[in-house]
């Protein structure tokens, strides 16, 4: 069996995470967690919280670290903007024993990116998807560390997949265990 492993996907909106995260969870038989559904959710309860950020965020590091204790694959599906963020992933996968791969998608093409940002439609019952302006104006910060940095510009959502499905392979190869 495979050790537990956290795949976190970070970018900005429009850069391909959601597409890549339906399909690398079928692939790989993985948990998704979308902080999108999971904010959304939110919002829709009966506390109808305007600012969602951190419960979403939160409640994502809770049911990724219960799901990774029980030896589930995670994936992580978030803008994940933040070194705060980005940590504490980390420290989900952390406590649960698990390894943890961090994946950041970006769109190097400024003008297939605004396309995307334009053409999307929501699909979540009450989401509402930011503007170009929003996206290029939004608050991101580097990277820090090792992470797998793929560009949806040059690759198909299936190729980005099937890399990030490659990384965990090799990973549990390198760490003894079976992919």
């Amino acid at each position: 069996m495979a050790a537990p492993l956290l795949i976190v996907l970070g970018g900005l909106p429009g850069s391909g995470k959601t597409t890549v995260a339906r399909l690398l969870a079928a692939r790989l038989g993985a948990l998704h967690l979308r902080i999108d559904s999971i904010e959304e959710a939110i919002r829709a309860s009966v506390l109808a919280p305007e600012d969602v950020a951190d419960a979403g965020y939160r409640a994502a590091f809770a049911v990724a670290t219960d799901n990774l204790r029980l030896g589930r694959t995670v994936i992580g599906d978030s803008v994940n903007p933040l070194e705060l963020s980005r940590a504490a992933w980390r420290d989900a996968a952390a406590q649960a024993g698990a390894a943890c791969l961090e994946v950041e998608l970006v769109c190097s093409d400024a003008a297939e990116h605004r396309r995307r940002v334009e053409a999307r439609r929501a699909d979540l019952p009450g989401q509402r998807l930011p503007d170009w302006a929003a996206v290029e104006s939004r608050a991101y910060e580097p990277w820090q560390g090792e992470r797998m940095l793929l560009d949806t510009a040059e690759l198909s959502a299936e190729a980005a997949a099937e890399r990030i499905a490659a990384a965990r392979s090799l990973r549990h190869s390198r760490d003894g265990r079976d992919p």
